[in-house]
């Protein structure tokens, strides 16, 4: 299991650096080598980990702009035992200089990883929740992406956007990118419209989707104000074991050789929105 893996959604609030964060410490706990990076202005993936956001000397921002290397960058989380790229809101500011340039701007962060990535099993990208020049940045960079999603109406509709989005990133600046799944997140089964939407994503998308269901779960919704992951905030707890079983379920996937789906979800009508930075 050797990829980087974007995590991604336009869709705020569907669990997205709960998922960058316990999916990182999860995947450490299986003894490989996980390098998380933040690439989302409100830092809550570095605060979830431990780190003061407002401390930081060098960031995701700089490393961006090309003004510090990533590998000098990284902190080392120990309780999670992944490495981590830091980022705050000086993003913001950063996104807007890579608007400015003529050329390579989308680019950057796929240049800033080479250096690093044979030193890492996997790496995992936190995006932020819009497609933005962050956004694409990381899906340029990766070979897959991770869609978490809640089973809720509109969960669909956004879903065949962001799917329409990665294939125009694949026709046009990564032809490589694929989908790595769907991951069920913040799950209730007593709740019927979530049952309904979650029936209709396994029958349209069929081994696409995780079998894994992250569940709404209060030691799960806490970790981060204690800065660290489920897994050592209370590794009994149902959210610190259904991250334990998709990091299992990835590492199966990739042993039998099914790798990340993707190519079938070309069929699926996605939005035609343009995407920052790219060829028309």
């Amino acid at each position: 299991m050797k990829r980087v893996i974007a995590i991604a959604n336009q869709k705020g609030g569907v669990g997205k650096t709960t998922t960058a964060v316990n999916l990182a410490a999860s995947l450490a706990a299986t003894k490989r080598r996980v390098l998380l990076l933040d690439l989302d202005p409100q830092g809550n993936a570095t605060m979830g980990s431990g780190i003061d956001k407002s401390q930081l000397a060098q960031s995701a921002c700089e490393v961006l702009l090309g003004e510090a290397e990533l590998a000098p960058s990284l902190r080392l989380i120990e309780q999670g035992g992944y490495a981590l790229l830091p980022a705050n809101q000086d993003l913001t500011a950063a996104e807007v200089r890579l608007l400015g340039m003529a050329s390579g701007r989308e680019t950057r962060l796929r240049e800033a990883l080479a250096p690093v990535r044979e030193a890492y099993e996997v790496i995992l990208i936190d995006c932020p929740p819009s497609l933005n020049m962050l956004t694409l940045n990381s899906l340029v960079a990766a070979d897959s992406v991770l869609i978490p999603m809640q089973c809720e109406y509109y969960a669909l509709e956004g879903l065949s956007a962001l799917i329409g989005t990665i294939e125009q990133i694949r026709a046009t600046v990564n032809p490589s990118l694929e989908v790595e799944g769907i991951l069920r997140t913040m799950f209730d089964p007593r709740n019927n419209l979530a049952n309904e939407v979650s029936a209709q994503l396994i029958m349209h998308f069929n081994e696409k989707v995780f079998r894994t269901i992250i569940p709404r779960n209060i030691r799960l919704a806490e970790a981060p104000s204690f800065g660290r992951p489920v897994l050592f905030h209370d590794k009994e707890s149902r959210g610190a074991l259904a991250y334990l079983a998709l990091a299992g379920e990835m590492i199966r996937r990739d042993e039998q050789g099914k790798g990340p789906p993707g190519e079938d979800f070309a069929e699926l009508p996605g939005a035609e929105a343009p995407v920052p930075g790219t060829p028309s």
